[in-house]
């Protein structure tokens, strides 16, 4: 093969991220600064304790959400499907509220320490995993079109 029958590719400029982009990057930027003195207000006058009228189907709801999540991860991951990602993100991150808010609420005692072995030994591993899969497949996704070849 000579030198004149290959073709090189020119290397593809990188292009600037679309102006809108950086105007809502910047904005979220500085909605996460806003929020600071937000969180002192709330440390500062949010009470100890409180009642919530609708406290079951909080749990209830969060429950399902994340039921929907292991299920969407699963079956997307059992169909090769790129989408797996975002689900096993999503899945991971609502877990793990479901823990810190689990081992926060609960009242001291035998209630506590069984939000404790159950964040310990289930919610944390399974967040955790989830986004051990979530980041390899996003990096998966970055070396190939696809996350699944084949």
């Amino acid at each position: 093969m000579t030198t004149a029958s290959r073709q090189e590719v020119p290397a593809v400029p990188a292009t600037r991220p679309d102006r809108r982009l950086r105007w809502l990057a910047r904005a979220l930027v500085v909605a996460g600064f806003g929020m600071i003195p937000w969180l002192v207000l709330l440390a500062v006058q949010l009470p100890a304790s409180i009642v919530a009228v609708h406290w079951s189907t909080a749990w209830v709801g969060l429950d399902t959400m994340e039921m929907a999540g292991l299920l969407a991860t699963g079956a997307l991951l059992l169909r090769r499907d790129d989408r797996c990602c975002l689900a096993a993100t999503v899945t991971g991150t609502l877990i793990f509220v479901d823990a810190w808010f689990d081992v926060t609420t609960s009242a001291p005692g035998l209630a506590q320490l069984t939000a404790i072995a159950m964040a310990v030994l289930i919610e944390v591993p399974v967040s955790v995993l989830c986004a051990v899969l979530a980041l390899r497949l996003s990096s998966r996704r970055k070396r190939n079109s696809s996350v699944f070849p084949g």
